[in-house]
């Protein structure tokens, strides 16, 4: 399949400087970029979707440049930030690349064998950080005005807000970005940028650059955001505030499955498209089973499944799963002391004297100190109506609990209900 009719399928395009270019890429031999923020040690799930298109890109005979922002990270990309970001220093910047050159190897093929569609890395601290300010100001600056910079919409949503200004150094960053264009366009024949829909602004500045520079053409294409259904961008945990990593020490191959699996049905259908390679009857037929049987999940399952294979590998992506399903099974007995611990690791705790289980305790009273019901009369009341589970296994009226209950040898599980979890830790 052509990859502009596949792409048409996924609904990649959000916007594009002249339509024609998908037609280019469909026949391969197009050189394409999209940068990379360096402002942490990891790149994470919004980033995917972009190093998704990458390997697209390159699966279809074109050569994609990973460009990591070295220089750029030094100013910090003010589009659509409610305020500035905090400034990074060059030794933190270097520490970031490390993690994040390190993952884009697994995605994209920078070997020889890869032909005239060998992937590049490169950082555009190479030219950003040794290029002159007058030269700068010469070379790219005069191509111009401040009128068409303020009018640009990453510009405007900080101008328009009485409390928050916008110092030059973030001004000047779209034409930090245009000038990687134009190196790039420049250096390695490279005609196509490609980005995030709010990146529309810094391209179409950059495309100019390289006409008004060189009288070449160049293109811009960007992607959709994913938004979730109470309008978060999707990749951000439930707070909100903080990122879903594809590093494992920073989200594990378990916390990422769980996000994907328990994402809303509305981002569904658009995770299948743009974070996976599963071929479209698989992803109609996803389609409609989100529609007939929604509480089955079979499209986040599948979409969790082939995101954390591609991220952390097969096996990863297996005890993850294997995981989740444990997590309101008896099979959580079988799992390991990490997995385990990884599995409830959101779930509140407390201490009980391993004397106090030798003896053993009422199971209503375990259940209020685990602060699972108010009182023990209301905890005998949910133990009575098959409420309450030790370890994933139904409790009993009168049950006592043990050191047998225990899993390797020190944890106990308790479960109200569906959701409600405690760990029970033998001190």
């Amino acid at each position: 399949m052509k990859l502009r009719d596949d792409w048409d399928f996924r609904g990649l395009v959000h916007q594009t400087t002249d339509d024609a270019v998908l037609d280019r890429l469909s026949n391969g031999g197009v050189t394409a970029y999209i940068g990379f923020d360096p402002t942490a040690p990891s790149l994470h799930l919004g980033n995917l979707m972009q190093v998704c298109t990458l390997r697209r890109l390159q699966l279809a005979g074109n050569r994609p440049i990973a460009l990591a922002g070295g220089g750029t990270g030094l100013v910090g990309d003010p589009s659509f930030k409610a305020v500035e970001r905090p400034l990074l220093t060059v030794e933190k910047i270097e520490e970031n690349l490390v993690g994040i050159r390190e993952q884009l190897g697994r995605f994209l093929d920078f070997s020889p064998s890869a032909g005239s569609a060998r992937a590049l890395l490169l950082n555009n601290a190479d030219w950003l950080t040794t290029v002159s300010l007058t030269d700068f100001l010469r070379d790219v600056g005069k191509h111009f005005t401040v009128n068409q910079m303020i009018a640009k919409d990453t510009v405007k949503s900080r101008l328009d807000r009485d409390d928050v200004g916008l110092s030059f150094t973030e001004f000047s960053y779209m034409l930090l970005q245009a000038y990687d264009f134009l190196r790039l366009h420049l250096d390695h024949d490279c005609t196509l940028q490609l980005g995030g829909s709010d990146q529309w602004g810094n391209i179409t500045v950059g495309t100019e650059l390289v006409r008004k520079a060189t009288g070449h053409h160049a293109d811009g294409v960007t992607t959709p955001l994913l938004l979730r259904a109470d309008g978060q961008k999707f990749g951000k945990s439930e707070s909100g505030n903080e990122n879903v990593w594809l590093d494992a020490s920073m989200t594990s191959p378990f916390a990422l499955h769980q996000f994907l699996v328990n994402a809303d049905d509305v981002a569904a259908p658009a995770m299948l498209r743009f974070f996976t390679f599963l071929d479209h009857e698989t992803i109609l037929e996803l389609d409609e089973a989100t529609r007939t049987v929604p509480q089955e999940r079979r499209a986040q399952r599948a979409a969790a499944n082939a995101i954390v294979t591609m991220v952390h590998g097969e096996a990863a992506a297996l005890r993850a799963e294997r995981a989740g399903e444990a997590l309101f099974g008896e099979s959580i007995a079988d799992l390991d002391e990490a997995t385990l611990l990884e599995v409830v690791a959101d779930a509140p705790s407390s201490r009980v004297a391993r004397s106090e289980l030798e003896h053993g305790i009422d199971t209503a009273e375990l259940v209020v100190r685990a602060e699972l019901a108010t009182s023990l009369g209301e905890a005998r009341r949910f133990i009575e109506q098959g409420g309450v589970y030790v370890n994933n296994v139904r409790v009993d009226e009168g049950a006592t609990l043990d050191v047998t209950a225990l899993l390797h040898g020190r944890y106990m599980i308790l479960r109200r209900g569906r959701r409600q979890l405690h760990l029970v830790v033998v001190a």
